[in-house]
């Protein structure tokens, strides 16, 4: 039997070559629809296929799915609790019952019109629960960039950088899916020359491009994992758009880091697309020196090759891309990430969420924030319609869309896509 991922597999739905979702990739989310209510779907080119319906008929009658209403539920938490074994018994399943050689649906055309729903009839919600929210700071581009501005350009990384993944955790409450606006923030700020902080709505409000993984297993308080176990214990990925307040973040973050200038809100896209279904795209991450600490040591290709790309869309213009940048420059990768998180045994929850940190690359227009691109406002961004951008407007609509591509295989994430709202 082909492999889900085989290059040679196309399906009985006509799909565009453009398409994020051709039938290698397969990912997994939560719809709603005015006859359905929320359940688990999973994206084939223009369509959403759900997969409760194919319970229904007996589809899954053969797989090791002991309770199939998992499948009929507002989050992917209980299907991902199951472990990566069923993960990867459903995503090959639903594979074998797309193909264009399988008649099983493609001849049925009443049970077609009841499991397939087009995209732009149903609304995504936010695909998991999410009890914790961990956001790292794993580019090495983006970490010298911040610090080439704010401290020595000379010595820009701080002297621990270089030898664990840094993180903080942040605030799950307060992540949404692609769609659901951001509302611009308040808090203190202390402007240059003023004496004592003033209150008032974030001047600086910024995006960060950033990609998640989301743990699908649990583990136990006082237990670690290494990196190569880290992967048995990953459902996926998502892109993530981590809002930041620049102003308010300067005056607060000493000593205790980020709060307020990111706890308002982040923004994710609602299809996961499976470890699984990334596989081909593995590629070797950068050279890290010095030598990490054995507890961080890993084999084999562990970055990923995926193309990012952000736009800002100002009112009344058409959508500009700002930036362009890849999830392979990432210093520190997620399986690092999640064998560091968990070391002092620190215990993982199903549906956890781990953002990467913002992307940055080495070019400019691969910079992943407002921060950078415009180099902390000195050099506006010049939009479409002639208006200039230093940091975010309202009204303003922040789209981020990811791709990986190889032997004509393009596995797509969709977009995560916000608009600011003012403060109230």
């Amino acid at each position: 039997m082909l492999s889900a991922n085989d290059p040679s597999l196309h399906s009985w739905i006509q799909i565009a070559p453009t398409s994020d979702f051709q039938i290698q990739n397969l990912p997994f989310g939560i719809f709603q629809a005015p006859d359905r209510d929320p359940r688990v779907g999973v994206a084939i080119g223009d369509y959403v296929l759900d997969v409760y319906v194919l319970t229904q008929h007996r589809l899954f009658d053969m797989l090791d799915v002991e309770d199939p209403t998992v499948f009929h539920r507002p989050s992917l938490n209980d299907f991902m609790a199951l472990g990566r074994p069923i993960w990867r018994q459903v995503r090959g399943r639903i594979s074998e019952l797309l193909r264009n050689d399988n008649p099983e649906i493609r001849d049925n055309r009443e049970l077609m019109a009841e499991c397939l729903l087009k995209q732009k009839d149903v609304e995504m919600l936010l695909p998991v629960q999410i009890p914790n929210y961990t956001d790292f700071y794993s580019s090495i581009e983006h970490a010298t960039n911040v610090g080439s501005m704010f401290r020595d350009p000379a010595n820009a990384l701080l002297p621990n950088w270089k030898h664990l993944p840094v993180g903080y955790h942040g605030r799950a409450s307060s992540i949404v899916p692609s769609g659901v606006p951001i509302r611009r923030p308040k808090g203190q700020t202390k402007p240059a020359n003023a004496e004592l902080p003033i209150f008032g709505p974030t001047q600086q409000l910024d995006f960060e491009l950033e990609m998640a993984f989301i743990t699908g297993q649990p583990t136990q308080l006082g237990s670690s994992l290494t990196p190569e176990e880290a992967e048995e214990y990953i459902f996926g990925m998502v892109l993530f758009n981590d809002w930041s307040a620049r102003d308010i973040q300067a005056w607060e973050y000493v000593p205790l880091g980020p709060f307020l200038a990111k706890n308002f809100g982040s923004s994710m896209s609602p299809w996961v697309v499976t470890l699984d279904a990334l596989e081909p795209f593995r590629v070797p991450g950068p050279v890290q020196d010095p030598k990490v600490l054995p507890y961080l040591e890993y084999s084999g290709n562990k970055n990923l090759d995926i193309n990012l790309q952000v736009t800002l869309q100002a009112p009344d213009t058409e959508e500009a891309v700002i930036c362009q940048s890849n999830y392979k420059h990432l210093y520190w990768n997620m399986n690092q990430q999640l064998a560091h998180h968990t070391v002092n045994g620190c215990n993982l929850e199903v549906g956890d969420v781990y953002a990467s940190g913002t992307i940055s690359g080495p070019t400019p227009d691969s910079y992943g924030s407002m921060l950078e691109l415009t180099w902390r406002g000195t050099n506006p961004l010049q939009l479409p319609n002639g208006t200039e951008r230093k940091f975010l407007h309202d009204g303003d609509i922040i789209t981020m869309r990811g791709y990986a591509e190889r032997n004509g295989v393009r596995v797509g994430f969709g977009e995560v896509r916000t608009e600011i709202l003012p403060a109230i």
